[in-house]
């Protein structure tokens, strides 16, 4: 990246009281983030905040919990080890669903139709005692937890079908939070916090935008927001591409729908605040006279989507097809997608109160 564009992008960045970076879930799919991160990372262009969900939450947990300059050796190391088994793409999936992947997990022993009711292995196929592990060496949890990077992670709880976020603005985060995040069911077992459990946020969104909009703070946000399935595609003509467009139509980001709600809402707070300039301040009460200044400054978002485009022979294994080449082209194609997108650096414009909401994307459906 050249030095008139990396001055440009700096100059962009320091308009924006925040930079977010937003991780989509897709299981094997996540490679193309790391892609995307180390674009980021060349540039600069380091979020202050991370929301992830699912195989999201793993790479954004990595990232917050470790030093700049040890977060893509992380990451490389995590998708080095997934998918250190020698198979090819081929049969990838087939041997996700008979062995697991090392360092993420293994088949139960068990079979969930002989196990023991209410047990772990009577109500998932595999076993994640080797992600606790892994996660536990790539990340440093006092640094995730120290406030340098904020990092927030989707969850569903499973007793009362909840959407949560574990936030480390709120609370202290251990692998177990992380875990819940990915915890895929059927496949991948419920995760304990407390005395309730949990399972993968994809389940109910599997894009974190709603929770960075529903935040009250009023902070003007650059966000960048990746995604690995998307919401436009062909009609299928077989049944296997039935299969991967239902998947990529269950688990796409309903973005437009977020940002115009979003935007929508702004509208209204503008309007309820010009209604209020127009009382005497002597009949206005404290609540109301903070309402007034809240809403008259607003925080505004300017949303930088990065959507992972599937090849034409991928199928439904996508997200479980874990072989190194597949990982080394999800990977090159989020860099090549990620150092396209910033050298767009007018996109990086901060958008006017009035505006409220930009929205770009790299990829046209």
């Amino acid at each position: 990246m050249n030095a008139k564009l990396t001055t440009d992008l700096a100059k962009q960045l320091a308009k924006y009281e925040r930079v977010a970076l937003m991780l989509q879930g897709g299981g094997a799919l996540g490679s193309y983030q790391v892609g995307v991160y180390q674009a980021l990372a060349e540039a600069n262009c380091l979020p202050s905040w991370i929301c992830g969900v699912s195989i999201g939450a793993i790479n954004g947990a990595i990232i917050a919990g470790n030093a700049p300059d040890k977060r893509l050796a992380k990451l490389q190391e995590f998708w080095s080890l997934v998918t250190s088994r020698e198979v090819m793409p081929a049969f990838s999936g087939l041997a996700t669903m008979m062995m697991g992947q090392p360092g993420f997990f293994q088949p139960n022993i068990v079979s969930p139709w002989f196990a023991m009711q209410g047990s772990q292995a009577a109500t998932s196929y595999y076993d994640t005692s080797d992600l606790h592990k892994t996660l536990n060496k790539l990340i440093d949890f006092e640094r995730l937890n120290s406030g340098e990077t904020r990092l927030s992670v989707g969850a569903v709880n499973v007793g009362t079908g909840d959407n949560v976020f574990f936030d480390t603005q709120k609370e202290r985060l251990c692998a177990e939070h992380i875990m819940a995040s990915g915890a895929l069911p059927p496949a991948l077992p419920m995760v304990k916090i407390g005395d309730a459990y949990f399972w993968d946020g994809g389940i109910v969104s599997n894009t974190p935008l709603q929770y960075l909009l529903d935040e009250e703070d009023d902070k003007s946000s650059l966000v960048f927001q990746v995604e690995l399935f998307k919401a436009a595609g062909a009609i299928p003509e077989t049944m296997q591409q039935v299969e991967t467009r239902q998947k990529d139509i269950t688990y796409s980001s309903r973005t437009r729908q977020a940002t115009h709600g979003f935007k929508n809402a702004l509208a209204l707070r503008s309007k309820l605040a010009e209604a209020y300039k127009r009382i005497p301040a002597a009949k206005l009460s404290a609540a109301e006279k903070k309402l007034m200044r809240d809403y008259a400054d607003a925080g505004v978002v300017n949303l930088i989507q990065m959507i992972y485009q599937s090849k034409l022979d991928e199928s439904g294994n996508k997200d479980y097809e874990f072989s190194k080449s597949t990982m080394e082209a999800h990977v090159a194609a989020g860099y090549a997608d990620a150092v396209k997108t910033l050298s767009h650096t007018d996109w990086l414009d901060k958008p006017s109160a009035a505006q409220g909401v930009a929205f770009h994307r790299l990829h046209i459906d």
